[in-house]
């Protein structure tokens, strides 16, 4: 039985590019900047509306990654379902920015908009309104859509959104996935094993 592939320590040196969940302001886009920072690597991060799209949008030609975080929903899927072009090549543990409850100015908001990784989070007996990060989250409140939102302090003070709660930081796990196609040329002079 054929074990796929996997890229060397060499073979992720060549990453430029990092993709991960967006609008500004969400973890991942923190742990993109903080892992290009500890690398050393020149390098620009993206943000898409989600990881499955981001790996859409990206060509496999090993100058791409994808960030995501342990708690990611369906991370398993993704990994698993792609292991021909994505591969786990790094991971770092990191605290997230202070997780909130926050709202327009309700005290006690009953619908609240919320990313599915922290759905713990919602007060009992809220309605959870379900959406693609902890940035679009705050969005949609501001917005109207809902009245409170668990999402990033960053992003509630962006939005001007009232914090009724504080959970503070989080120590996470962020991995690092980078976008290679297995070639067998490349693992013919040993960039790939």
């Amino acid at each position: 039985m054929n074990e796929p592939s996997h890229p060397t320590g060499a073979a992720m040196g060549s990453i430029r590019y990092v993709h991960t969940l967006g609008p500004h302001g969400t973890n991942l886009e923190s742990a993109a900047h903080e892992w290009l920072d500890r690398r050393g690597i020149d390098g620009k991060v993206e943000l898409h509306s989600s990881l499955e799209t981001a790996l859409d949008a990206v060509p496999d030609d090993g100058e791409h990654a994808l960030v995501a975080c342990a708690v990611y929903p369906a991370l398993h899927t993704l990994t698993f379902e792609n292991l021909h072009r994505l591969h786990m090549v790094d991971s770092f543990i990191m605290p997230t920015h202070n997780m909130v409850l926050a709202s327009t100015g309700q005290a006690a908001p009953r619908i609240v908009s919320t990313h599915p990784a922290p759905i713990g989070l919602v007060p009992e007996g809220a309605e959870p309104r379900l959406v693609l990060s902890n940035s679009q989250a705050a969005i949609d409140c501001a917005a109207g859509l809902s009245e409170g939102c668990v999402t990033t302090v960053v992003a509630a003070e962006q939005r001007g959104l009232r914090v009724l709660r504080d959970f503070g930081p989080v120590p996470m796990v962020f991995t690092i996935h980078q976008v290679l196609a297995v070639d067998s040329r490349l693992e013919s002079v040993g960039v790939l094993r």
